[in-house]
């Protein structure tokens, strides 16, 4: 899917909005369109640097009347070393909370594929039917291809999957990662967002999870965070402005056929 102005505003609107909120505070306010439902233009490319609304800071130098001089002895709020003062912005918390990538493969493989996907993307629910089965089996599992996954959020609901996903650590990630796209259709369905919450739990809880891991997951907004500025950093940092969107050995490609991409993994494996 192409990621149009609009469309991206919106999605990382409600998900900075979610990640503020914390916990089930994360069903509130208005849902953000899907990508599964309403297609985004294709012309419009995706901003490089959109701002989370939540991270306009608070003017930090009005000046005091000039009739009422400060005490000297109160120092200025740019400079005061107060435990309050010194506590880094959210922006500043996320970066600092490691997000891995997630990986499967050789890790000293001749070839890379990385993967830019949304868990609501019906066209990466497709490549992953598809296409990646067949990879899986040919490339990655016999050690000739290391396959990388960064997910995109468009809305709260591949947000909320993506931490379902992460939720089981990397020993379950690509195992909930399969559901999540074989049943796409199913758990993203409904228009109301406890109903797809309950949904992904469902799937949670089948990959062996328990309620109160789950809603510890959900409810982790420094973590959110974290994952809502590396999906930032590195979609603008590569360019991204579709799903899925593919790179091998660093060189970018849209969507294509097994047999499209065979072809350009076996070229790479024989230089």
């Amino acid at each position: 899917m192409s990621i149009s102005n609009g469309r991206l505003a919106l999605g990382l609107a409600a998900v900075v909005a979610a990640a503020a909120a914390g916990g089930y505070a994360l069903l509130n306010g208005d849902k953000a369109e899907t990508v599964a439902e309403t297609p985004a233009p294709a012309s419009t490319p995706a901003p490089a640097s959109t701002p989370a609304p939540a991270s306009t800071p608070a003017p930090a130098s009005t000046p005091a009347p000039a009739s009422t001089p400060a005490p000297a002895q109160t120092a200025a709020p740019a400079t005061n070393t107060t435990p309050e003062a010194a506590t880094p912005a959210p922006g500043a918390e996320a970066a600092a909370i490691q997000v891995p990538d997630m990986v499967l493969g050789n890790p000293d493989a001749k070839v890379t594929l990385k993967e830019y996907a949304s868990y609501t993307c019906p066209h990466c629910a497709r490549f992953h039917a598809d296409v990646f089965k067949q990879l899986k089996a040919d490339y990655i599992d016999t050690g000739k291809v290391k396959f990388v996954f960064r997910e995109v959020y468009f809305d709260r609901y591949g947000l909320w999957a993506a931490v379902i996903a992460r939720c089981g650590g990397e020993m379950r990630y690509f195992g909930i990662n399969s559901i999540l796209f074989d049943k796409q259709r199913e758990w993203a369905a409904s228009e109301d967002p406890a109903v797809v919450v309950e949904n992904l739990k469902t799937i949670g809880r089948s990959a062996g999870l328990s309620n109160e891991a789950l809603d510890t997951c959900l409810k982790d907004e420094k973590f959110v965070e974290a994952m809502i500025a590396k999906f930032q950093t590195t979609m603008a940092e590569d360019g991204v402005e579709a799903t899925p969107t593919l790179f091998l050995n660093d060189t970018k490609h849209s969507n294509m056929s097994y047999a499209e991409l065979k072809a350009l993994i076996d070229a790479e494996l024989a230089k």
